[in-house]
């Protein structure tokens, strides 16, 4: 399961590609409403690819160029620039919920959880339908061993996109180790 929350974190991360806004967009009020409706997996996928887009792109070219920056470092794994590049997104813009999002990504991935917990949260002040950050948040939970809280961040994130298949699977065992029957 570990090498899973690794794995799916990291699927969240480098999703993202570069667009035209963020999340105060107005075209994702309609892109969340298409993916609530959406009925295949293909279509879905498509549409949380526009999403993503969106939430990653912060319209400054500077903020912009970090989160290049940063993303390039993640894909190779270096987590010290990455982490220099994404405080330098949040320093610019302290209202760009990605910067805050990728930052969390990185401190998960150097174990600095508490770090990356209240990263997520501005994230989700800032931006509430980031099923990503409700996902992460869900597996850090996890590797901390409070599996009631994991399965509230699952369940909310599945609230938002319900077409997350390994988090699906994650709400079904935790439910069946709580104790209760799988959905």
């Amino acid at each position: 399961m570990r090498r899973w929350l690794s794995f799916s974190l990291l699927s969240f991360v480098f999703l993202s590609a570069p667009a035209l806004a963020r999340q105060d967009d107005p075209r994702l009020k309609d892109l969340f409403a298409d993916l609530q409706a959406s009925h295949s997996s293909i279509e879905a996928g498509l549409i949380e690819q526009r999403i993503q887009a969106i939430w990653a792109t912060d319209g400054n070219p500077r903020v912009d160029a970090l989160m290049q920056q940063g993303i390039d470092a993640l894909s190779l794994r270096n987590t010290e620039l990455a982490l220099a590049a994404f405080n330098k997104v949040v320093e610019l813009d302290s209202t760009f919920a990605e910067g805050y999002n990728k930052r969390a990504t990185v401190e998960f991935l150097m174990h600095d959880f508490d770090a990356s917990v209240v990263d997520i949260q501005r994230t989700l002040e800032l931006e509430p339908r980031h099923w990503g950050a409700l996902a992460g948040l869900g597996q850090i939970y996890l590797l901390l061993g409070d599996k009631k809280a994991a399965l509230r961040a699952f369940e909310a994130a599945l609230k938002i996109n319900p077409h997350l298949t390994t988090v699906s699977e994650s709400v079904k065992e935790l439910k069946q180790e709580l104790g209760g029957s799988p959905t």
